[in-house]
């Protein structure tokens, strides 16, 4: 005879998962916030891509193209790639879920830096791996940590550069010689999803690494800089054969026909790119100065090459007063104690208005503790 009181059972890893929580948009008693807590685009999307978009929902009862044949062609065409080698997904997070479960599962590790992105976690445990965390410097990515923390287990190395969400850079000498020492054997997954944020001399160079080298897979986002994070659309670049195999496991038709459309709008429309870029280093550096004459007041800001800054509270005004704070004044920042920062508050570079409102706030608020 059943037992009525059975029920399915998950595996004991997925018990250990803590689910992702995404940047709130409203405080806890309902009320919209303008939302610095996600990282987006302040600017919002650029009109060709809003144009194509548009044009493409004429149809909507046919499936997308399951080879995002024109998607690939413009990312190979604007970075000088294979379109045979570019992988795209629902967002970047489908890839780096892909790249631990096509690489590793239990008994196996994956290694990360502290303060890494929270999806890296979920990932590993998603597959029964072991989470492994490197010691930081600094709030910052340390390479001779990270190939120390390397065991005969590991099997994947996910590092977000510049990384969220502390905003640090790791330099292309770094990474090169983090690539180097990693075995061969380990798959070196390279998060860029802030890329186009940098300027050109500041490229970390993974994607010229993973031109030649077959054990890097390098992952972007067309939910940043190009203001498309509503459509979930990422993208990854690797050797032909681990190509193959992330395609083996991927969501059929996983990017829309009207997020295909708009992302190849996107990607080649520079003019967007700079206006957004231009605008976060102006606004993201102004921020950084008035943080940095707050120092007094116990708050510094760690050096950022993204679009946001994550803020440190070492006096008597704390990140979580900080965040209820900037809530009762109407703004949304992430206040991040599961990512073992209950000191750091990151907040996103929005308009100029919401930015200058931020710091007076974040003043008043230090002034007052």
């Amino acid at each position: 005879m059943n037992d009525i009181a059975a029920k399915p059972a998950p595996k004991d890893w997925i018990l250990g998962i803590s689910a992702y929580v995404p940047g709130k948009s409203a405080a806890d008693d309902g009320r919209p916030l303008v939302k610095l807590s996600a990282n987006e685009n302040p600017l919002g999307t650029g009109q060709a891509a809003r144009d194509a978009f548009l044009a493409a929902t004429a149809d909507m009862a046919t499936y997308p193209d399951p080879s995002a044949t024109a998607l690939r062609e413009a990312i190979g065409a604007h970075h000088g790639l294979d379109p045979a080698r570019i992988i795209y997904g629902t967002g970047s997070d489908e890839l780096l879920h892909l790249a631990a479960s096509a690489y590793a599962g239990p008994g196996d590790e994956i290694l990360y830096v502290r303060y890494g992105f929270a999806v890296y976690d979920i990932a590993a445990r998603r597959v029964g791996a072991t989470p492994v965390i490197a010691p930081d410097k600094d709030y910052a990515t340390d390479v001779d940590a990270l190939l120390a923390a390397v065991t005969e287990r590991t099997k994947v190395v996910f590092l977000a550069n510049p990384n969220n969400p502390t905003g640090t850079l790791t330099s292309r000498d770094e990474i090169a010689r983090l690539h180097a020492g990693l075995r061969p054997d380990i798959l070196f997954v390279l998060d860029q999803a802030y890329a186009e944020y940098l300027e050109a001399d500041e490229d970390d160079g993974g994607l010229d690494l993973a031109k030649g080298a077959t054990n890097i897979l390098v992952t972007r986002t067309f939910s940043k800089i190009y203001g498309l994070a509503a459509e979930r659309i990422g993208w990854g670049y690797a050797s032909a054969e681990v190509i193959d195999i992330l395609h083996r496991i991927r969501a059929p038709f996983n990017v829309t026909t009207a997020g295909q459309a708009a992302a190849v709008a996107a990607i080649s429309d520079d003019a967007w790119v700079a206006r957004s870029r231009a605008h976060n280093n102006q606004w993201r550096e102004w921020l950084a100065g008035e943080v940095a004459a707050l120092s007094n007041h116990g708050l510094r800001a760690v050096p950022s090459k993204t679009n946001f800054l994550l803020i440190i509270f070492e006096g008597k005004l704390t990140a979580e007063a900080a965040m209820k704070g900037l809530w009762d004044a109407g703004y949304a920042t992430r206040w991040l104690p599961g990512q073992g920062l209950p000191n750091g508050l990151r907040i996103t570079i929005g308009t100029q208005e919401q930015t200058r409102a931020v710091a007076a706030w974040l003043r008043a608020l230090a002034e007052a503790a």
